[in-house]
C-alpha cells in the first residue's frame, strides 16, 4: 500500500532553497558559494549550523546582518574539528588495544579471557562476546588466518586485540571484574580507573558521532565523562568544572589532549586544536563550552 505523502513538504531546487534562506533574512554575499555548498552538503545538514545566528525566539529568522559566510565558516570549523578528534581517538584506540592485551595477558592465566564471563561484570557481556566473535570471523588479517589454519578459531587475547571494535574494547575494559586490572590500565594514562572508564565510554560515543559525520562542536553525546578529581595538575587546571561547562565538547578536547600527551608526548595535536579554536568566533566559544580564559590554561598554553 503506498504511503500517504500529501502532508510532506514539496521538494525544492537549490535555487529555491537559497530563496528560502534569503526570505528568512540571511544575506548571501556569494551566491555561487552558497549554491555549491547546498549541492554538496545538503540543506538540512547545513541548517543545523544556522542556530547560533537566528533570533532567540524564532529559529526560522536570522539575526539582522547575518551572512551565509558565517554559517559556512562554522560548518568548515566543525569539519576540521571532527578530523582532529578522529585522529586523537585513533591514537587512543591503538594504545588501549596494546595496554588491554598486555595487562590481561600478564595478569590472567587465560589467553581466551575475552570469552570467559568469569572475568567480567554486568549484563552486557554476552552481546559483547557475540560482537567480538563476529569481528574475528569477518577478519582476513594474516595473523587471524594463521590461527584458523592451525585449527584455533579463537585467537589469544593479544591477537584478538587487533580486530575488535573500539566500542567492544571499551566495554571489556569498563566491565572487567577486577578493580586492580582496570586501575593498571588506567595508570598508563595517569587517571583513576573510575574516571578513565567513564571517559573511554564517552569517547567511544564521540568516535561514532565523528565516524557518521554528525555535528560535533555544540552537540556532544548525552553520556558525559566523569571528570577526574585526582590527576596531573595541568589536566585539572585545564578542564572546566563549572556547571555550564559540564558535558560540553571543550572538556572532551581537554581529555583527548591529555591522553594524546600520555601516548605521544611530542605530538602536535594539542597545538593544532588550540590553533583551530582560535579561528572560531569568540562569541561562539561558550556554546563549545570553552571558558573565557581557555587559551591560558596549562595544556593549551604549553602546546
Amino acid at each position: 500500500m503506498p504511503s500517504n505523502t500529501s502532508s510532506l513538504k514539496p521538494k525544492k531546487t537549490y535555487v529555491e532553497q537559497l530563496a528560502i534562506l534569503k526570505s528568512r533574512g540571511l544575506g548571501i554575499e556569494d551566491e555561487a558559494l552558497a549554491l555549491h555548498a547546498l549541492t554538496h552538503h545538503n540543506y538540512y545538514r547545513l541548517s543545523a549550523y544556522r542556530l547560533p545566528f537566528t533570533l532567540p525566539n524564532n529559529p526560522d529568522k536570522f539575526a539582522p546582518g547575518t551572512q551565509f559566510g558565517q554559517i559556512w565558516r562554522l560548518y568548515v570549523f566543525d569539519q576540521d574539528l571532527r578530523r582532529l578528534v578522529w585522529s586523537a581517538c585513533e591514537r587512543l584506540e591503538i594504545s588501549l588495544r596494546a595496554r588491554w592485551a598486555y595487562v590481561l595477558a600478564h595478569s590472567l592465566n587465560d589467553p581466551l579471557a575475552y570469552q570467559n564471563q568469569v572475568h567480567f561484570k554486568g549484563p552486557g557481556f554476552t552481546e559483547t562476546r557475540r560482537r567480538i566473535e563476529e569481528d574475528i570471523k569477518q577478519s582476513h588479517e594474516p595473523f587471524i588466518e594463521h590461527h584458523r589454519q592451525k585449527g584455533q578459531p579463537w585467537p589469544p587475547i593479544w591477537v584478538v586485540a587487533e580486530v575488535i571494535t573500539f566500542g567492544s574494547l571499551t566495554r571489556l575494559v569498563r566491565y572487567h571484574k577486577e578493580q586492580r586490572i582496570r586501575q593498571e590500565i588506567s595508570n598508563t594514562y595517569a587517571l583513576d580507573e573510575r574516571s578513565f572508564c567513564s571517559i573511554i565510554h564517552h569517547l567511544a560515543l564521540i568516535r561514532n558521532k565523528v565516524a557518521h559525520h554528525a555535528r560535533l562542536w555544540d552537540n556532544p553525546p548525552n553520556v558525559r565523562p566523569m571528570l577526574p578529581k585526582k590527576a596531573p595538575v595541568a589536566l585539572l587546571k585545564t578542564l572546566d568544572y563549572a556547571p555550564t561547562g559540564q558535558g560540553k565538547v571543550y572538556n572532551t578536547l581537554v581529555l583527548l589532549a591529555h591522553l594524546v600527551r600520555c601516548i605521544q608526548p611530542d605530538d602536535p595535536w594539542p597545538r593544532q586544536v588550540r590553533e583551530l579554536l582560535h579561528t572560531l568566533d569568540s562569541a561562539l566559544l561558550p556554546r563549545l563550552g570553552a571558558p573565557g580564559d581557555w587559551s591560558s590554561r596549562p595544556i593549551w598554553a604549553s602546546a
